[in-house]
């Protein structure tokens, strides 16, 4: 039997100018972002500066997680205790968490087979719960219909915050995602875009919620010392009315971050060269159906979905069994338990249990796969070819 040899868990190493970066931060012994010289620019404004203007925004702020990121960019918006929250059904625990976690109301809507929110249901979804709030989550890169998403949305007052963990570079009709909302929430977590363990930003055009979200990040009175952020007046009323809730970026993180964001349009080419080897790999079988991209999403892939809508629970099951044994490590979205990074709203007992049965029909038999960039093209052409062959064996 042929295997596949390599790790997929092994990111690319950080790049000798990151490293450089970062012993010159330890040699300084000045980790805390607002620990600087008198007149310095320290490295977390710098890249707060780099990716305001990288992604075409107002105002960057760079906080702990991209979590952290959802939980100040909802407080900042307004949500008050027990307000509804529109979000996906398919998405991964951390974004219920976010709406849990600043005393919301998780209100789940359906996706549709390509694995975007299903905007129908979404306009029924907005008149039955009148919720005020979405969190949209580009899960897994998969972006809806933006213009149609925000008609909607703008004619019911929804605001919208993008969760662009997944999105990070991607674009709609030419728009880079998070620029559609009133506020973009991005992660710099280990299997991101970006690699500083943990880590993420918030972008927002809006300079009240974007000086509301730095109080609410820990700045106390050092938010001039920012490097994309609103004018000081911006700050009269959120200083006082923020809590501080101690979500700041290092300076370790950010020298590490910003080489790697002067290459970040380049990678999302070589990963976008490795979801194309791979999805090429898996057409034409007869039982795989892959996930299809809208001619108006740019997408940034650094993993690949495909189903098996064929299959059964047991023969999803023996995929995964068959592709293990061939190397290749396939996560499953219609297993009873949650495992690793996988879950679904089953098993999230912290929002009320919602009736959903599209949205479970497709991840009953949905399979996810990362695609770091440590795998070579070549990888990729034999990942897909044993894919084929696990499943063939699984469900001949």
């Amino acid at each position: 039997m042929r295997r596949f040899t390599g790790s997929f868990t092994q990111q690319e190493a950080i790049a000798p100018d990151a490293i450089d970066a970062a012993v010159a931060v330890l040699k300084s012994g000045r980790l805390h972002r607002y620990n600087l010289n008198p007149g310095e620019t320290g490295e977390v404004a710098a890249l707060e500066a780099e990716y305001r203007d990288w992604q075409g925004s107002s105002y960057c702020l760079a906080v702990t997680s991209g979590g952290q990121a959802i939980q100040i960019a909802l407080r900042a918006c307004g949500l008050r205790p027990g307000d509804a929250v529109l979000t996906n059904a398919f998405t991964l625990a951390p974004v219920p968490g976010a709406i849990q976690a600043v005393g919301g109301r998780a209100v789940l809507v359906e996706i549709d087979q390509n694995l975007r929110l299903d905007l129908d249901h979404l306009e029924q979804k907005i008149s039955s719960s009148r919720a005020r709030f979405l969190l949209l989550s580009h899960m897994r890169g998969h972006q809806c219909d933006m213009e149609r998403l925000m008609r909607i949305c703008d004619a019911a007052q929804v605001t919208v915050i993008e969760d662009c963990a997944h999105t990070m570079g991607a674009r709609w009709n030419g728009t880079r995602s998070g620029n559609f909302g009133k506020v973009a929430c991005f992660s710099t977590q280990t299997y991101k875009h970006m690699n500083s363990g943990e880590g993420g930003f918030l972008t927002t055009n809006d300079a009240e919620l974007a000086a509301r979200a730095t109080i609410l990040s820990g700045s106390y009175m050092l938010y001039a010392r920012h490097g994309a952020g609103p004018e000081e007046d911006d700050f009269a009323q959120a200083r006082l009315d923020m809590p501080n809730c101690s979500a700041r970026m290092d300076a370790l993180r950010a020298a590490i971050l910003r080489p790697q964001l002067a290459r970040l349009d380049d990678n999302i080419l070589r990963w976008n060269a490795r979801y194309q080897a791979v999805e090429a790999g898996l057409r034409g079988h007869n039982r795989i159906v892959p996930i299809d991209l809208p001619e108006a999403e740019y997408h940034a892939g650094s993993s690949i979905q495909f189903r098996l809508p064929d299959l059964d629970a047991d023969q999803c099951r023996a995929v995964l069994a068959a592709a293990a044994a061939r190397g290749v490590e396939l996560k499953w979205f219609g297993g009873a338990e949650p495992v690793g990074f996988t879950s679904s709203h089953h098993s999230w007992r912290y929002v009320s249990p919602q009736n959903l049965p599209r949205t479970d029909a497709v991840m009953a038999t949905l399979f996810d796969m990362r695609l770091p960039l440590s795998f070579s093209l070549q990888d990729c052409a034999l990942i897909a070819e044993l894919i084929r062959e696990a499943v063939s064996e699984a469900a001949p």
